[in-house]
């Protein structure tokens, strides 16, 4: 017997092969065979993400078409919308009210836009049958630095899977900001660059949550009330600010953290410290390197013996992942460490700092540890977009509790107070003959270029705000 063809497959197998490809991909395989010609109009997924194409003008032309074409008696289960830089409206509306006419078994939704949330809400608020939704909607107009509003009545009972990206919460009626507690069925939440707006505590309850991710690289500080009696996983990437209270992180017991600190900023240390006594029952741990720099700049963290009595009594393993220090990271490490290279000569050798990983351990000295050599911290994070590689992004993203004027300010004042202390390095490092190895010269020089056009830009940004207030 003569070996089977894919050519000779049914339409129904061939469209469930091509589901699994993006839609460009999928529109490409097509073109092989006169008779699969017109089959990717009937794939069940439409899949449209911006990097797969070589400029934005083009991928926009083929979204419109892909729109267009698709054979409108298909009931799409998943639609996948990822587009960076400014989308015009037309093009955006025509995308919503695609996802409004075909919402009918729609179960996973993400759309990443620069845009109008206007035009997104009203299709997904319509989606009853969604149970995963990834929404990121960043506000357009060059002078827009806050973040879009989060609705307050959007209600999808089947939801388990949800990834929010900048957003802004805001209070409801009763004075509490409860985004989440409509969602009876949500089982992983992913907080990606989200604040507070005119309150204080943000309050995620959920009896089903299992999951909770968070990314922070802002200045905004607020508590979260935590009310999840299920939730046993925990990551988090970037500045700790955000402080937890509840009872619900008793029963956490996975734990990923990359921290990251702003150069000579002392107050996450103690948010991160606060995080790992308030979760008593870890069992599982993955830190970064940078992790373990931010918690080693807690002044006397190795004496305090109230602290090592109550770290980590439940773990049984630890894994730390090696990657490059920030250079906001990097530049606190040596004015933290300044003192002690000045007075004895002491010179970090590692990026694991002396002392921490004994300090972790102490209670559970058979705990399993891995030192791993990586880029990033774990899979824990894979499913969060790259953070923007601009200079210094945490001073040029005013936070949304602040006027924008008043917060560029005090950016520019913080930032030139971490310029100064880089030529204090310098200066005493020369005056008391400490050798700079070349390396370590070429890196100050770059952090100080870095500082001086990262004022440029807070100091161009401040006079065009002038400008416009004085219209």
């Amino acid at each position: 017997m003569s070996e089977a063809k894919l050519s000779d497959l049914p339409n129904c197998i061939l469209i469930h092969i091509l589901s699994f490809l993006n839609t460009k991909e999928a529109v490409r395989t097509c073109i092989l065979s006169k008779r699969w010609e017109h089959i990717w109009k009937y794939i069940p997924t439409l899949i449209l993400h911006y990097s797969d194409f070589s400029t934005l003008k083009s991928f926009d032309k083929f979204m419109y078409r892909v729109l267009s074409l698709r054979d409108d008696s298909v009931l799409p289960h998943t639609i996948d919308f990822d587009r960076s830089g400014g989308l015009k409206s037309g093009l955006l509306k025509k995308v919503a009210y695609y996802v409004l006419s075909h919402n009918v078994k729609l179960l996973r939704l993400r759309i990443d836009v620069k845009g109008d949330i206007g035009d997104i809400l009203p299709c997904i608020s319509s989606c009853q049958t969604l149970t995963s939704l990834k929404l990121s909607v960043s506000p357009k107009g060059r002078y827009n630095y806050g973040r879009t509003l989060f609705p307050k009545s959007l209600n999808l009972t089947a939801l388990t899977f949800l990834h929010l990206g900048n957003f802004a919460f805001c209070a409801g009626d009763d004075g509490l900001v409860e985004p989440f507690s409509a969602f009876n069925s949500l089982n992983s939440l992913i907080i990606d660059n989200c604040t507070v707006k005119d309150a204080q505590i943000l309050c995620i309850s959920s009896e089903k949550l299992v999951s909770l991710t968070m990314r922070n690289h802002y200045f905004d500080v607020y508590q979260i009330e935590l009310s999840a009696p299920s939730l046993c996983t925990f990551s988090f990437m970037g500045t700790p600010y955000q402080k937890f209270r509840g009872s619900s992180l008793s029963s956490v017991e996975q734990v990923n953290i990359d921290a990251d600190m702003l150069a000579y900023y002392l107050e996450p240390p103690l948010v991160l410290l606060s995080w790992l006594s308030d979760l008593p029952n870890i069992k599982s741990l993955t830190v970064s390197a940078s992790t373990l720099q931010v918690l080693s700049f807690v002044p006397d963290i190795l004496k305090d013996k109230l602290l090592s009595a109550s770290l980590m009594r439940s773990l049984k393993s630890l894994k730390v992942k090696l990657k490059p220090l920030s250079c906001g990271l990097s530049m606190a490490s040596k004015i933290t460490n300044f003192d002690k290279e000045l007075k004895t000569g002491f010179k970090p050798s590692s990026l694991i700092p002396d002392g921490i990983l004994d300090l972790l351990l102490k209670n559970s000295p058979s705990a399993d540890v891995d030192i791993l050599e990586c880029s990033r911290i774990d899979d824990s994070f894979d499913h969060l977009a790259p953070f923007s590689s601009s200079l210094f992004p945490e001073f040029l993203q005013p936070s949304s509790n602040e006027h924008v004027m008043a917060d560029l300010e005090r950016r520019l004042q913080h930032l030139k107070q971490v310029k100064l202390q880089l030529k204090l390095y310098i200066h005493l490092a020369t005056k008391e003959k400490i050798i700079l190895e070349r390396e370590e010269l070429i890196a100050l020089e770059e952090y100080e270029i870095m500082f001086l056009k990262t004022i440029a830009v807070l100091e161009r940004q401040m006079r065009q705000m002038r400008d416009i207030e004085a219209l």
